[in-house]
This record gives C-alpha cells, sequence and structure tokens, in this order.
C-alpha cells in the first residue's frame, strides 16, 4: 500500500482533559502519535530570610496544596486485591451478571470504595503474585482518554479476576443495533461517528506504540462490544475496554507454552479474528489492526461483522467485509453506508474511510498499515468532516437522549 507522508495535524477532542491529540509526519516512516500529559503545578523554595510568619504559613498552605495535586495526578499503585475482597463484593458472585461471554463474566461492584467492574477470565498460562504484580505495575501506568482505567486484579485457582474502573456509557454495538428499537441509533449525526473512529485509533496506537509502557502491547480483544460510549454535554467519545487483559491472562506468553498444553487454546469473536490468528491462535499488533478494520466498517454501515439474510428461501451468511468491498468497487457507498444517518454525510470522506477500513483488512498481515499510519489518515479525515458540517451549516447536536449503563 502507498504509505504517504501525512502532513501535521492536531485534533483537541472534545472530551479530552489531560491529553492532546497530535501527530506528526515523519519522513519515510509511518506517523507517531503520542498523548501530552498536561504539566503538574510546580511549587520551589526561596530564602528564607525573604518569608515572615505570614508569608511561611501562606506557603506552607500552597505546597500542601500543590502536593495534593501531585498525588491526584500521578497514578495509583496497581492492587493485588486478596480473593476474599472479591468475593465479598460481588456477593459471592450472586450478584446479576453484568455481561457475560463463553470466555468471561462481569460484575459491577465497590471495592475500597471504587465503583468497579469485575472480570473473571480464565489463565491460558497460570502466573504467580511476583509475575502479576511486575505486570501490573507496567499496565496501570496507561493514561490515556480512550483507555478505560485497570486498577488491579485477583487470582483463584486457574481464573484471574480483573478489576476496571467503571465507566457510564452504552457498547458501541448496541449503539449501532439496538435490540428493542432496530431503526433508531444515537450515533445519528457523522459526526459523532468519525469522533468515535479517532478515538479508538488514537487509544490502539498508545497500546501499540507509547514509549511510557516500556513495551509494545497488544490488546487482542478489540471490537465493537469491547468499546464503551461516553456522553458529554457536547459530543460522544469512545473508550476501549479490556486494555490488559491478554497480558495477565498469558494469551500473549506463546515462547511458554506448549502447543498441546490446555492453555493454549485461542479465543476470538467470530467476525474479528484474521485469517493468520484463525490458524496460529496467535496475537500480534497486525491482528489487532485487522479487528480495527472491522469496527471501522460497523461504524459506518451500522452492520454486524457477519450477518444472515435470506435469499430463495435459504439463509445465507453476509460479511461487511464483502459488503463494503462490493460498495467501494461498485461506486455504491453512499448506499452502503447506514440509512440512519439520512445521507446527511460527506459521501468522499466515507468513501476514504470504507478504503481505509479495507487496507486494515488485507489477508496478508505484512500489507496492513502500522496504527500509527492509520492515526494520521483518521486525523485528516476528521478535518474534512469539520469542514464539512461547517460549509452545510450544521449545528452540534444535542446528545440529550438517555444512555443507561452497559
Amino acid at each position: 500500500m502507498n504509505k504517504d507522508v501525512i502532513q501535521p495535524v492536531t485534533i483537541k477532542s472534545p472530551a479530552a482533559t489531560s491529553s492532546s491529540r497530535t501527530t506528526t509526519s515523519r519522513s519515510n516512516q509511518f506517523d507517531r502519535f503520542s498523548t501530552v500529559s498536561s504539566s503538574v503545578p510546580a511549587y520551589g523554595s526561596s530564602n528564607g530570610n525573604s518569608y515572615n510568619k505570614e508569608s511561611r504559613i501562606s506557603s506552607s498552605a500552597s505546597s500542601r496544596s500543590s502536593l495534593s495535586s501531585l498525588r491526584d495526578f500521578l497514578p495509583e499503585n496497581p492492587h493485588v486485591y486478596h480473593f476474599k475482597e472479591i468475593f465479598a463484593a460481588t456477593n459471592g458472585f450472586t450478584s446479576a451478571k453484568h455481561s457475560s461471554s463463553s470466555s468471561s463474566a462481569a460484575w459491577r461492584c465497590v471495592i475500597r470504595g471504587d465503583d468497579v467492574i469485575v472480570f473473571q477470565r480464565k489463565f491460558r498460562r497460570p502466573i504467580d503474585e511476583t509475575e502479576l504484580r511486575e505486570r501490573l505495575l507496567v499496565i496501570c501506568k496507561s493514561h490515556h482518554s480512550s483507555l478505560i482505567k485497570l486498577k488491579g486484579a485477583s487470582m483463584s485457582g486457574s481464573y484471574i479476576y480483573l478489576v476496571y474502573d467503571y465507566v457510564n456509557g452504552v457498547r458501541l454495538s448496541n449503539c449501532l443495533k439496538n435490540p428493542r428499537n432496530p431503526n433508531f441509533t444515537v450515533l445519528s449525526d457523522w459526526m459523532s461517528r468519525i469522533l468515535i473512529a479517532a478515538d479508538l485509533a488514537h487509544g490502539l496506537d498508545y497500546i501499540h506504540n507509547s514509549t511510557g509502557l516500556q513495551k509494545k502491547f497488544i490488546h487482542n480483544h478489540i471490537k465493537s462490544s469491547s468499546v464503551i460510549v461516553t456522553q458529554s454535554s457536547s459530543s460522544m467519545n469512545a473508550r476501549i475496554c479490556h486494555f490488559g487483559t491478554a497480558e495477565l491472562c498469558g494469551e500473549t506468553d506463546y515462547d511458554s507454552v506448549k502447543s498441546d498444553d490446555k492453555f493454549m487454546k485461542f479465543e476470538g469473536t467470530r467476525g474479528y479474528m484474521s485469517p493468520e490468528f484463525q490458524s496460529t491462535g496467535i496475537a500480534t499488533q497486525k491482528s489487532d489492526v485487522y479487528a480495527f478494520g472491522v469496527v471501522i466498517l460497523e461504524l459506518l454501515s451500522g452492520e454486524e461483522p457477519l450477518n444472515y439474510r435470506k435469499e430463495n428461501g435459504d439463509y445465507v451468511r453476509v460479511s461487511v467485509i464483502e459488503t463494503a468491498r462490493e460498495a467501494v468497487e461498485g461506486g455504491g457507498v453512499r448506499r452502503w453506508v447506514d440509512r440512519r444517518l439520512k445521507d446527511s454525510f460527506p459521501e468522499e470522506v466515507a468513501l476514504k474511510l470504507a478504503q481505509l477500513g479495507l487496507v486494515c483488512l488485507e489477508e496478508d498481515p505484512d500489507k496492513r498499515p502500522d496504527i500509527s499510519w492509520v492515526v494520521g489518515r483518521i486525523s485528516k479525515l476528521y478535518l474534512e468532516s469539520q469542514s464539512w458540517t461547517e460549509m452545510m451549516g450544521l449545528l452540534p447536536v444535542d446528545f440529550s437522549v438517555s444512555m443507561g449503563p452497559r
């Protein structure tokens, strides 16, 4: 593919707090996106002879305030919870499950005064408490507005219990496919969808490339049901769940697990698994990029990755990848894009975003781009979307619709 150089672009999300999103271009390289943290208020000392009693008291109060701000800014130490805490908080796992799948279950509860979600998952390779602490120390350093924060974990037998901050919002999959009303979506305007695409790209780029995390991570659980859409006064934003799950569950420890080990059975979600992941069970950053491409096509079309429709009395499986390729190659992108947008979107930008999604879905992983390159492309499409919105005179949408908890 043509890895053209992206011109410097800066995007500031309405929901961003202590980070700014900036993409930079480098000659003959993919672009790197970095999250720049806000500076901590500094405080210092002066010559003691210049202070009287009142100024020393004032200085002391100011220092205490600054230290308090510093403590609030610094990341918390990760918690290794005693299993009894998890058991008690979930009422012995008898509380109503918050979500469940074939590979995990989850409960919302309060632990040490924090509103959290506890996910139960099986180990692919058991680890001891020392190794758990070492891994948590790295993962819990993550600070990005597009990631849901991991607070800590607990172990019991062949299970690990991952404790994440609770975030009030709705799964992207439910935003796109409302089970009660298929004709309705809260993502009814173009800017909400392009912003979610940008949020996801930024978050995944942080996971793959942030030097602050000390290593290159793989997410391995990118899908629309692992993305939480949150609501602010003026926009909707996306946050990625389950960062750290693959690392802590041993899903990336291929060198230390024998092929015939019972923990080696790989898990994935139909419709999101890259061809090489299906054949080998080995997750890579390129398999993350593949899953990201599927989510982009979901955002554009409003359709699930795999579906079934009736043709000539038989049910035929339909892939969103196949329908996207047909639309792009046949010039039918406008008809393919989610009809609930009511044709109110920049068709050229939608075409470019569909093409970008398909590039991420190349069969050969070596032909897929790095996510850092994708960030640069989506940044440009975001700015083009803003220009289109201003040209059309579209006012910001009032997101007053109720969004219940996950």
